[in-house]
């Protein structure tokens, strides 16, 4: 798992984010896997581009869940260098054997729309260049309920984590062989 604060489970008990209850998830459906969370709060693509080879020396990971770029978008960066190291993240993660899911993100709209049109569609272009794995957007069917986020309306609370680790697996499970 590389990813940001969505993923390192910010603002609740680590124990209840996500990626967490991931693991209990596979070990419940018996699938041969461990899971490495490798999120870091306020990371963006730069930064996992950065410590990606060295994650995959250390790890060997079978599927890699990449879900970064939201704080490349909420600090206004170009969506092309976004788009350029989460395509690296991708191949590099490709090249070393893993499956990979890309797990998306949207803007605010006081972004503009030319920037959050063009920043949420890097993702599926990204997603078929490649052809990996998309999930667009991890809150999907819940983003508009304000009782499923922190009071920074950006970082989901701990009643919101199975409903983001629904989303994630139904892109994630077809590539667990």
């Amino acid at each position: 798992m590389l990813g940001d604060s969505l993923s390192a489970a910010y603002g609740i008990a680590r124990s209840r984010g996500w990626v967490a209850l991931l693991e209990e998830r596979l070990k419940r459906e018996r699938l041969d896997y461990s899971v490495v969370n490798a999120a870091i709060s306020g990371d963006t693509t730069a930064g996992g581009r950065a410590r990606l080879d060295a994650a995959i020396v250390r790890h060997r990971p079978a599927v890699v869940i990449v879900e970064l770029g939201g704080n490349d978008g909420l600090r206004g960066l170009p969506v092309a260098q976004m788009k350029a190291n989460l395509g690296a993240i991708i191949e590099h993660s490709r090249n070393s054997g893993a499956r990979v899911l890309l797990v998306g993100m949207k803007m605010p709209p006081n972004y503009g729309p030319k920037y959050t049109t063009e920043f949420e569609g890097a993702y599926a272009e990204l997603a078929r260049q490649h052809k990996v794995a998309l999930l667009p957007f991890p809150f999907e069917g819940f983003a508009e309920k304000r009782e499923y986020f922190q009071a920074d309306f950006m970082h989901p609370t701990a009643e919101a984590q199975p409903l983001v680790l629904e989303n994630v697996w139904r892109k994630l499970a077809p590539l667990l062989r």
